[in-house]
């Protein structure tokens, strides 16, 4: 039997940045590019190893899921809360938690094996502005209670509103890193939306002139006017 390298013992050496990905991961992270490097070495290796991404993802890392999430770090105002429910690889959180040290991140994640993953990540990046907490969302409803819920490959719109809607203790935002297919999806939520107190659903892209392929992400609003 082979033991279990843990993150900080597995790190490896990130997939590399083309031109147009190191001009993007720089905007981003700015001074803190070294741990998003870091943090993409530890995606590449003991979340390759533990099941937490596929073999496939490795080599476009950096363009499909890192640049991808870090970039809607411009959704949120400056000293936001977040929640990002079912985590898994720390996508969005992690990168938000990169890209932006004034955001203070609940990671929720109802699986003991990733949530020890992230641990032991968060612990190795020094990543003073995260927290991980081990439920489903809706177990976590009451103890849970941010500024905004953000979301990415978890389920579709309609199942995603009551999962995440109720962490924003009545008043809040809900951004979702969501496909081509948002503005469909929107339209098939609307009965739920409406009944958690939704309201205002926009559909936007993030990134343009920075990511060859922007992020698509759907605002739904709770409480206010």
């Amino acid at each position: 039997m082979v033991e279990e390298s843990s993150p900080s013992q597995a790190v490896g050496t990130a997939p590399g940045l083309t031109q147009p990905e190191q001009i993007a991961a720089e905007r981003l992270f700015g001074d803190r590019l070294d741990l998003a490097r870091r943090y993409v070495g530890h995606l590449a290796t003991s979340g390759l190893e533990r099941g937490l991404i596929g073999p496939r993802e490795v080599p476009r890392l950096w363009s499909r899921h890192v640049l991808n999430c870090a970039v809607i770090e411009s959704e949120f105002p400056e000293g936001a809360t977040l929640a990002d429910v079912g985590s898994g690889a720390g996508l969005p959180g992690l990168c938000l938690a990169i890209a932006r040290p004034d955001l203070r991140l609940t990671l929720v994640e109802p699986l003991e094996r990733r949530v020890v993953w992230l641990e032991e990540v968060v612990a190795d990046l020094g990543l003073t502005n995260v927290s991980v907490v081990r439920g489903r969302a809706e177990q976590v409803a009451g103890t849970v209670d941010v500024d905004f819920v953000t979301a990415r490959a978890v389920s579709a719109l309609a199942t995603l509103i009551p999962l995440t809607l109720p962490l924003l203790g009545g008043s809040g935002t809900l951004v979702a890193i969501k496909g081509r297919s948002a503005a469909e999806e929107v339209e098939k939520a609307a009965k739920a939306i409406r009944k958690f107190k939704g309201h205002s659903a926009e559909v936007h892209t993030v990134g343009e002139g920075l990511l060859e392929e922007p992020t698509t992400v759907v605002r739904i609003v709770v409480g206010g006017s």
